[in-house]
């Protein structure tokens, strides 16, 4: 149903998408930073998962909508934004307990691996960006001629999210070996677990206020 031609040709486009460091990539680090390497895996899972959602929303119809409805837009951005901010509170609110943890020998990567996968699939499924490129991008590698469209849309969208686990993962590994270095010394692992919450912060804050090109 899906050629060999269609899937390379789209392989490469997400590849080239992916491996630009953009807010997928900035959250992840942010998270392993701020909460180590475990969690920032368990992060990547999470928003591996809601962009396949955002491919299967668009191959049942309703990427065209958050495409062309500057509402519609605005709503998923502001979603996504919120929700980032909250992170980045919480994580800012909470590094003193990364440093106390130190000498308790509890890690901050105990926290529940389905709040942090779910934390991770809100912020990729609530992303506008990745789900106006695949509204616009995703429709132009279908064949017509061979079958289910909205079946070869998710085949064809699987490609995104396999790519993003592995780049991103080893986003997540770089910056979680970093993070060991900071948790020699409960003061800079304190530091460093705020500062990976402000950058959550103003990951938000810069959705937020990022408009349509139109």
């Amino acid at each position: 149903m899906v050629s060999t031609s269609q899937v390379a040709a789209f392989a490469v486009l997400t590849f080239v998408m992916v491996v630009i460091p953009g807010p997928s990539v900035l959250f992840v680090v942010s998270r392993a930073l701020a909460a180590g390497r475990r969690a920032a895996l368990l992060t990547v899972v999470g928003n591996a998962t809601g962009v396949y959602l955002q491919v299967i929303a668009v191959a049942l119809g309703l990427g065209a909508v958050v495409e062309r409805s500057a509402t519609a837009f605005t709503v998923v951005k502001l979603v996504g934004a919120a929700y980032l901010v909250y992170l980045g509170v919480q994580a800012v609110r909470h590094r003193r307990a990364l440093a106390d943890a130190v000498h308790t020998a509890v890690t901050a990567s105990t926290a529940r691996p389905l709040r942090v996968i779910r934390d991770g699939l809100v912020v990729g499924f609530a992303n506008p960006k990745s789900i106006v490129f695949l509204a616009a991008v995703l429709p132009q590698f279908v064949d017509h001629t061979a079958g289910s469209v909205p079946v070869q849309m998710m085949l064809l969208g699987i490609l995104l999210p396999a790519i993003a686990l592995v780049l991103d993962g080893s986003w997540a590994l770089l910056a979680g070996t970093a993070r060991e270095w900071f948790a020699r010394s409960p003061r800079r692992l304190a530091l460093i677990g705020g500062t990976g919450g402000f950058v959550m912060i103003g990951l938000g804050a810069s959705l937020a206020v990022t408009g349509r090109k139109d």
